[in-house]
């Protein structure tokens, strides 16, 4: 039995299908041509940011950097895997 702070099934708190509100709800197609008209449309008003190539290189340049410190830390993808897999294990 849920407890009481669980919903059954896809409904809001009043009870109703939550299924298809809003912008999750819509299928893949939808979402992307809402999207696509956002972007034309900050485009086209001047608010959206184009990236230069240096931008671009700069901002892969620091994601590479950001990528290379997490897994020298004890919480590597690796040392999270081999956890993983000894926390299956039998213990004695």
């Amino acid at each position: 039995m849920p407890n009481r702070n669980q919903n059954q099934g896809n409904h809001g708190d009043d009870g109703r299908s939550s299924k298809g509100r809003g912008f999750a709800g819509m299928d893949a197609e939808q979402q992307r041509q809402i999207a696509s008209a956002g972007g034309r449309a900050a485009h086209a008003s001047g608010h959206a940011h184009e990236f230069s190539s240096e931008e671009a290189r700069e901002a892969g340049r620091k994601g590479g950097e950001a990528r290379s410190q997490r897994s020298r830390g004890s919480n590597s993808d690796r040392d999270i895997q081999d956890r993983g897999t000894a926390g299956g294990a039998r213990r004695g």
